[in-house]
């Protein structure tokens, strides 16, 4: 039986942290933590057990609030740091929380070179497709068409494809879920921390302010309806002809391959090397 949620929160976030949080009205990253901690106490890890790293951007606030150990870095860098935690400290389980601009545009080749070691630490990628904490700017995920302050008559760039790009990266574990979909969220993110080797979790993700409201979405719950709306289950969609699913988002588990893991092939050298 799952713990209520109030005593959730007591045990597993900091109130000595400026409670309420910083988010805006509407924002999706309080049901991802939500998600986050629920995970966390359904596969039974103890909070001594656990470090979260987090970048730059509104989803770096995470690290903050958590009774964990946790790491606020540098723009773009969160993987590295908690790459680093976990070759140290290999017997921890290691999550890293970061933007949609934070992991793809600044830290887009630490997210390849991650999944491609097979390096074994769950990332959560927060897609909002903006830069919301710094002003609206359109990000690596803002769809093709979509406005944002420095794209005033729509943004001419093509959306970068987080979780196929980890696919295809080499990652072992990779699914999608939207804040919409909490329950499927959280059991994503249950079964990345099972796995072993380089895990990553998007979650499609709300921002009213900066994004809604330039893109005829400003109420929340329009921005939730949108992703009810425009989400397809992936046994769903591997029926579907592809002009079908254009421009909609494929939830689900994407990829649950066995794989070598880069961190036990590191203690094999360490221990040749001794010889």
């Amino acid at each position: 039986m799952k713990k209520p949620i109030t005593k959730l929160i007591h045990e597993y976030l900091r109130h000595d942290k400026k409670f309420p949080h910083v988010w805006c009205p509407g924002c999706g990253n309080g049901i991802v933590l939500g998600g986050l901690i629920r995970a966390i106490d359904a596969v039974g890890l103890s909070k001594d057990q656990v470090v979260l790293v987090s970048g730059i951007g509104c989803s770096g606030r995470m690290s903050v609030y958590v009774d964990f150990n946790t790491l606020h870095t540098t723009h773009g860098r969160a993987l590295t740091f908690a790459t680093g935690i976990k070759l140290v400290k290999p017997e921890l389980t290691v999550v890293v929380v970061m933007g949609d601009g934070d992991a793809l545009s600044i830290g887009g080749n630490h997210l390849i070179h991650a999944a491609r070691r097979n390096v074994d630490i769950n990332a959560i990628i927060v897609n909002n497709q903006i830069y919301g904490m710094t002003g609206g700017q359109f990000s690596s995920t803002t769809p093709y068409g979509a406005y944002a302050t420095t794209s005033p008559y729509g943004n001419i760039e093509h959306a970068f494809p987080i979780s196929e790009l980890a696919v295809v990266a080499g990652a072992s574990f990779v699914a999608r879920a939207t804040v919409y979909h909490a329950q499927l969220l959280e059991g994503m993110i249950e079964a990345a921390l099972k796995k072993r080797g380089f895990s990553l979790v998007e979650v499609i993700s709300t921002c009213p302010v900066q994004y809604g409201r330039r893109n005829k979405l400003a109420d929340p719950v329009a921005m939730m309806t949108y992703l009810k709306e425009n989400s397809v289950k992936k046994e769903k969609a591997d029926t579907m002809d592809p002009k079908e699913i254009k421009d909609k988002f494929v939830i689900g588990i994407l990829a649950d391959v066995e794989k070598p893991v880069y961190m036990e092939d590191y203690l094999q050298v360490k221990e040749k090397s001794k010889s």
